[in-house]
């Protein structure tokens, strides 16, 4: 049996191509595109401005991806809600919904998990599973949307996942996402952020996407930063701030350097000094991360003392900086934490179950 097509992440064109083929009516297009995008119908049924016989030829062609919803945590600091959803195929993926004054931004997965394998980051704890599909990364948002009564209007492709390392369906949902017909965000309300993939980075440049890049630094040398992130023996520095100041030169678009501040790792006065020399000619800002710590890793957030010294130093040598403010602390706030824990509860559920097996049960498996 073929595998059916994935509607949520057809363009419109290619949509219209498709019924076209099938001898439906052109302006049916874009009545299915809207119900797909703008009412974010969670089946064929819902769009009932189709007969019902066209509502069953969809449903015998087409998949319409939806996302269901596990978990919700909401934090009683800051309103901050951290969705977990489960895919079609039973992997789960976390979303994360931050209210700010200009709107709400929503930080979406590319991934389940990353093989990325930075060193204080719980998504890449267990590998890469595979990449998401332009309709997963869609619904996280649509599904929230629902979930919150109000709209998205910013959103940061900064959960789960390397999104150049699934570059393809990364573009494609951006260029769904910022569609006219369909849910119209802004494109330069949108960040993508990297490790330092630098083919991934040049690539972007040249796709005509004013969305902004932000380049996960965390270290101001090559030394350093292999012990931070692996990606760095690959790609050391020099390279990946070329490609940086390529992008800006083809977008127009300042740059964000992300740096999460390690106690005893990354956080002495002479690295914000390299740091302030190594990017002094480039067009962009510092953001300031006090790191999230993980069971699985020894690193321990800088003390606020070391971050007011790291940040003035920055500032003194003309940078601009901020600090993060933290959000959703409370409800384990860093990317991957709430997958990992809803994993290993299901892992500890089947360890328990098989445990309690009836002995003749196991002998038949033997």
């Amino acid at each position: 049996m073929a595998e059916k097509t994935d509607i949520r992440s057809l363009m419109l064109d290619e949509l219209r191509n498709r019924l076209k083929e099938q001898g439906i009516q052109g302006f049916r297009a874009d009545q299915i595109y809207q119900w797909l995008h703008q009412k974010q119908a969670d089946s064929f049924e819902d769009m009932t401005n189709l007969s019902k016989d066209l509502r069953g030829k969809l449903a015998g062609e087409y998949e319409l991806v939806t996302l269901k919803k596990v978990q919700v945590k909401v934090s009683s600091i800051d309103g901050t809600r951290k969705y977990l959803f489960e895919l079609g195929d039973g992997n789960v993926i976390e979303s994360v919904l931050m209210r700010y004054h200009h709107g709400n931004s929503v930080c979406v997965s590319s991934q389940v998990g990353c093989r990325m394998g930075c060193r204080f980051c719980a998504s890449t704890l267990e590998g890469l599973e595979r990449n998401l599909k332009p309709s997963e990364m869609l619904e996280q948002i649509y599904q929230i949307q629902k979930d919150l009564g109000e709209r998205v209007s910013h959103v940061v492709v900064m959960g789960s996942g390397e999104p150049l390392d699934n570059y393809d369906n990364l573009v494609r949902f951006i260029r769904l996402l910022t569609d006219e017909k369909g849910l119209n965000v802004s494109q330069r309300n949108i960040t993508v952020s990297t490790c330092g993939i630098v083919p991934g980075i040049q690539k972007l440049a040249e796709e005509g996407l004013p969305v902004t890049l932000a380049l996960s630094l965390h270290a101001p040398n090559d030394q350093v930063r292999k012990t931070l992130m692996p990606v760095a023996n690959r790609y050391p520095l020099a390279e990946v701030l070329s490609a940086c100041r390529t992008y800006f030169k083809r977008t127009g678009r300042r740059l964000t350097f992300e740096y999460s501040l390690v106690k005893g790792v990354n956080d002495t006065l002479g690295e914000a000094q390299a740091l302030a020399d190594l990017i002094r000619d480039q067009q962009g800002h510092v953001n300031l991360i006090p790191v999230n710590p993980i069971e699985e890793r020894s690193y321990v957030q800088s003390d606020g003392r070391s971050i007011a010294a790291f940040k003035e130093r920055l500032e003194k040598n003309g940078i601009n900086v901020t600090v993060r403010r933290e959000m959703g602390r409370d409800i384990g706030g860093a990317c991957g934490q709430l997958r990992k824990s809803y994993m290993d509860k299901k892992e500890e559920g089947k360890r328990v179950a098989f445990l309690r097996m009836p002995s003749d049960d196991l002998a038949g498996d033997a």
